[in-house]
């Protein structure tokens, strides 16, 4: 890591005064490359999760659906009415019950020491034995869906509401000899039920017969028939997902190697100036500021920016690849490939003029170009390519490394979240809300528009202050992006331009008098 005793040392990067022209089929190779990797993550996931229920599944597990809380007034939970019809699965080897798909159903009391039942018996019976008894319906437990959200679960029932009519209570349920499988009990209660064919409800009272009924409810599903179907068909999605995967990285990987070689092959028909001198460190950012600036433009500014957002985010999910291929080149040559190396300054070059032309600094009115060259625009971005890299920084230099400057980098442009804890409408219980803090970037460029917007003037002042916070970021990027091995200074450099570095004063020339 640089202490910067001394400047850092390359050669000067330069630039034609017309952007680098860039093949098309570059950017069709890594449109196509984003979409098959991100195909292939997606298909992927699929497939992993797939095998995972699959196994779970061959272990005898249940899928284990989310916990609901559930009450109502009368004096039962009831079902839905299901119809089982295991002779639909063709094979002998489904012709048993619970070869199809077994359900489990655990139950407890929210009331503490209150004993509850659960059953589970032909519909016809459980309707006879609630005749003229007031109950709500759970819902139909026979379609429960995978990777359902809260509001969506197989238990329907709205808390206190749709309650049946009528006047009688019910009998002792564990005296009725209908149930197929029942359980009663105090605590956590448990029922396990292989599916056969029949039309079937389930029942959850009070084991009491009191009421209301207010209970904690979690279901679960096993099946062989998905043992033998999702096995094989996640093996399937998860190789299709991996090939997908491997083909977008490489589509990804030579489109952006040939947009660098775009950028890089112009420098040397270009002008000097842009790295000529030594700057306190090897990433220099600038800005010019636009004055008149419009000033209403930037109310609609995050509209006019979309298309860059959209091509930003292609770019940037290609980056993490291209710097994760850099990296481990690095390992092997101490170097960064330098077409991927002008690709990666290019996106954060794209990247600082969006930015700069919207919500990171709203110092221009100029729309900004749609190339990862440099150009004839006020913002500009460029870092010295090194000749030579630490092969061990590359591991631990993006994370550990890096963690004092990403806590401070994150305070002054992203904000945080916090939570507190508010007493409800009905002063009984306690919610917790979450709260969002503005970065000071935010709130500084907030303060510019504000001031923009009724003087249609940019305060000099607030725009070095806001320029120094990007250049902070962006040189931790650059170490971040593995671009350099030297360690970002802990300055706020502020102004349009890169401080020049100066060399320090030897000890004879500030001692007149030496000894």
């Amino acid at each position: 890591m640089s202490t910067f005793d001394s400047p850092p040392t390359s050669t000067p990067s330069t630039y034609p005064q017309e952007p680098a022209r860039m093949k098309p089929g570059h950017w069709v190779m890594l449109v196509l490359g984003v979409f098959a990797a991100l195909i292939g993550l997606v298909l992927s996931a699929i497939g992993v999760t797939a095998m995972t229920v699959d196994a779970a599944q061959r272990d005898g597990q249940y899928l284990i659906f989310e916990t609901e809380e559930i009450q109502t007034t009368g004096y039962a939970l009831v079902s839905q009415s299901i119809t089982v019809d295991i002779t639909e699965f063709s094979g002998p080897q489904f012709s048993q019950p619970g070869e199809v798909a077994s359900v489990q159903v655990k139950a407890t009391s929210s009331v503490p020491d209150q004993e509850i039942f659960i059953g589970i018996g032909p519909s016809s019976d459980v309707a006879t034995y609630l005749q003229d008894v007031p109950y709500s319906h759970l819902g139909n437990i026979s379609a429960p869906s995978f990777g359902y959200d809260k509001g969506s679960s197989p238990w329907s029932g709205t808390p206190g509401k749709a309650v049946t009519p009528g006047t009688s209570a019910p009998s002792d349920p564990a005296e009725q000899t209908f149930w197929t499988q029942s359980v009663s009990g105090p605590g956590t209660q448990e029922v396990a039920w292989d599916l056969e064919s029949g039309q079937w409800s389930m029942v959850i009272m009070n084991a009491d017969t009191s009421r209301p009924v207010w209970v904690d409810v979690q279901a679960g599903v096993r099946s062989d028939l998905a043992v033998d179907v999702i096995g094989s068909v996640g093996t399937g999605i998860l190789l299709t997902g991996l090939l997908a995967l491997a083909l977008g990285i490489v589509l990804m990987l030579l489109g952006a190697a040939g947009l660098g070689r775009s950028i890089d092959t112009a420098r040397s028909a270009g002008l000097p100036g842009n790295m000529s001198e030594s700057t306190i460190y090897p990433a220099r950012l600038t800005g010019r500021l636009d004055q008149p600036l419009s000033r209403w433009l930037w109310l609609v500014k995050w509209l006019l920016a979309i298309p860059h957002y959209f091509l930003l985010a292609l770019l940037g999910f290609t980056l993490v690849f291209t710097t994760i291929a850099s990296g481990i080149a690095i390992l092997f040559t101490a170097r960064y490939p330098r077409s991927w190396f002008a690709f990666s300054v290019g996106v954060l070059r794209w990247t600082w003029r969006v930015g700069f032309y919207s919500y990171s600094a709203l110092s221009t009115d100029r729309y900004p170009p749609f190339t990862l060259a440099s150009t004839d625009y006020p913002a500009d971005f460029d870092v010295l390519y090194p000749e030579r890299l630490s092969r061990g920084l590359v591991l631990v230099k993006w994370w550990l490394l890096a963690i004092p400057h990403l806590i401070i980098v994150g305070i002054l442009t992203t904000g945080g979240m916090g939570a507190t804890w508010v007493m409800s409408s009905d002063m009984n219980t306690w919610v917790r809300t979450s709260t969002g803090a503005p970065s000071l970037l935010g709130v500084l460029v907030l303060i510019a528009a504000v001031v923009l917007l009724f003087t249609a003037r940019y305060r000099t002042g607030l725009f070095a202050l806001i320029m120094g916070i990007n250049r902070w970021a962006y040189r931790v990027s650059t170490y971040v992006l593995l671009l350099r091995d030297e360690y970002p200074p802990f300055r706020l450099d502020q102004g349009p331009a890169e401080p020049i570095y100066e060399e320090p004063a030897s000890s004879s020339a500030s001692d007149p008098n030496p000894d």
